[in-house]
């Protein structure tokens, strides 16, 4: 049996994405995720889990973490939605990539963009008042390759404290 989806399963939804607004015509039950990366070409945020469990997808929505893979790009409609490419301005790296880069808080990469956004947040939150609360306010988002000390390390140093 063939499945078909309905034309009113359809939305028209403008998501402002990374300070552009964008409009998009999508079916209703697309994720956050999805139209980042097949729709609007930001390849950037991952698919990991599919699931919200290992916290690759998070991006920013009205300056807090969602996990995209669980948010449908309906619900963004009238926020500000700011994914790993929004966040460098006028060519220069944001400050917690900048520490990811110097303090090697990746391996191979995959979480790094999950990692960045989430740590963006945390800081904002105010949530880097130690080590153990960095890592608890971080531990949404997996790293397969245990590059926990570094990204530690770099979201202590944007919080201004320097080395522990």
């Amino acid at each position: 049996m063939e499945h078909t989806v309905s034309a009113d399963t359809y939305v028209d939804v403008t998501l402002r994405v990374n300070g552009s607004a964008r409009q998009l015509r999508l079916d209703s039950r697309v994720t956050l995720l999805d139209a980042l990366r097949d729709e609007l070409d930001l390849t950037g945020t991952k698919k990991g889990c599919d699931q919200g469990a290992c916290g690759a997808c998070t991006v920013l929505l009205d300056g807090k973490r969602v996990l995209s893979c669980l948010t449908l790009a309906a619900q963004c409609e009238g926020g500000e939605v700011t994914s790993i490419e929004g966040l460098a301005t006028d060519g220069r790296l944001h400050p917690v990539q900048e520490a990811f880069i110097r303090h090697d808080g990746f391996q191979c990469g995959y979480c790094t963009p999950g990692q960045i956004m989430s740590a963006v947040a945390l800081l904002q939150e105010g949530r880097a008042g130690s080590d153990e609360e960095i890592r608890e306010f971080m531990s949404g988002n997996l790293c397969r390759c245990g590059a926990y000390p570094n990204i530690v390390a770099a979201i202590r140093e944007v919080a201004g404290r320097g080395s522990e």
